[in-house]
């Protein structure tokens, strides 16, 4: 179990939650009016004079200490932890002039550590296939965070520079964020390794990954057609003729125009059945689109997983 002394849980009971994603997470911050906030992820978070109330489940509180324990499902000690990894010190409150100058964060990507045994120790247990790790590992869109021993997923422009890290939890924390100043139209993807038409569309990098692993296992190429995240789930608005693509996805298709078939891989759920369906609405006259959610369970690597135990086999 994590340790953390009095000092470092004084710090982080006094970072407040717009402080603190506006340094370690700024791209899940969506300004809702002049002093409310609420976050990409779950868009009925509002945050707003010093405190924040996530409405769709009733909880609430003040700290980012708070949120970290009762949104995303930290310990204590892993959340005081966090907090200190991206605290400055005696940083002052989140003022609103602060508030009316945010702008996005310089990207930073994570510092690697020399190895990433625990990232393929991970992934192998979600199913990932060798091959693919050893892919993204190679082509450097996968790594080991020194720090805290995430898996890292990187997205680069068409230059080759990252411009998008996913960070993903290796331990029963399931931690999920991003690298401070991510742009998410450059999230993780493989592009085809030809001139492919077909583009694939998933939640999660390990969505991805597992739907690879599926065609690998099958004996098709992986490389075959593009593929791509979407940083996590793309919310429409709730006025749906209001709603647009998801950002991520008009940036592929604007850098491979040749793309004209979109299947997609969203969640057996709610949130990705509409968005699924939105997406659909709105580029089906430009584009041929196949909906095409997991067979078993939530997601694609539930399907991975169902797949790899009827088979009988084990998942590294």
């Amino acid at each position: 179990m994590s340790y953390v002394n009095k000092e470092q849980i004084e710090r982080a009971k006094r970072l407040d939650l717009l402080t603190y994603l506006h340094m370690h997470e700024p791209a899940e911050l969506v300004r809702c009016s002049r002093n409310v906030y609420t976050t990409r992820i779950h868009d009925s978070l509002k945050i707003s004079n010093g405190k924040w109330y996530w409405w769709s489940r009733g909880i609430g509180g003040r700290s980012a200490l708070d949120y970290l324990i009762k949104v995303r499902g930290m310990s204590f000690p892993d959340a005081v932890l966090q907090i200190e990894g991206v605290h400055p010190g005696s940083a002052p409150a989140f003022s609103q002039s602060l508030q009316q100058r945010y702008s996005p964060a310089r990207f930073e990507l994570p510092e690697p550590n020399r190895t990433s045994h625990r990232v393929m120790a991970y992934l192998s247990k979600r199913g990932i296939h060798r091959t693919l790790i050893d892919y993204c590992l190679e082509t450097g869109r996968l790594y080991e965070s020194r720090r805290y021993h995430n898996a890292v997923f990187v997205g680069f422009d068409q230059q080759g520079t990252p411009r998008y890290a996913a960070i993903r939890g290796t331990t029963s924390t399931r931690y999920m964020g991003e690298a401070a100043g991510s742009d998410k139209r450059y999230s993780f993807s493989i592009p085809a390794s030809g001139n492919c038409t077909e583009l694939h569309l998933f939640e999660s990098a390990i969505d991805l990954l597992s739907y690879c692993t599926l065609e690998h296992l099958a004996g098709r190429d992986w490389r075959q057609a593009h593929k791509l995240s979407l940083a996590g789930i793309y919310r429409p608005r709730t006025n749906g003729e209001d709603s647009t693509p998801p950002s991520a996805l008009m940036h592929y298709l604007q850098c491979f125009p040749q793309v004209n078939r979109l299947v997609l891989h969203l969640d057996n759920d709610e949130p990705g059945r509409l968005a699924a369906a939105t997406i659909q609405r709105l580029l089906s006259p430009a584009l041929l689109i196949f909906d095409e959610p997991p067979k078993f369970g939530k997601d694609v690597n539930n399907d991975l997983m169902e797949f790899r135990r009827r088979r009988g086999e084990p998942s590294r």
